[in-house]
């Protein structure tokens, strides 16, 4: 069986930032109790602060797409609408 990685960061404009880095705490919490997440971390570039580096792990492939699912039906889908994302997603076998 595979597990799913995502890695990449996100740029979020200047007028969204305050009300993207309020969300995010909770957004990690609700995202690191979904059944099928391994690894869910978001940290704020400390060079730029509007550069948030993502990693998740998720044990499969329907773990991730539901988490995706939750997400765009969030709160957090509503603040971070105007985010761009750079990800880069993946298939790895587990244990590997």
């Amino acid at each position: 069986m595979s597990k799913v990685v995502l890695e990449g960061h996100i740029l979020v404009p200047d007028a969204d930032l305050a009300t993207v880095t309020d969300a995010l705490e909770t957004h990690i919490l609700l995202t690191q109790q979904e059944k099928g997440c391994l690894v869910f971390h978001v940290t704020q570039n400390a060079q730029n602060p509007n550069r948030f580096e993502v990693y998740e792990e998720f044990v499969n492939r329907e773990s991730f797409e539901r988490h995706q699912q939750r997400v765009r039906h969030s709160a957090w889908g509503t603040v971070s609408i105007n985010v761009e994302r750079h990800y880069q997603v993946t298939e790895v076998e587990s244990g590997a």
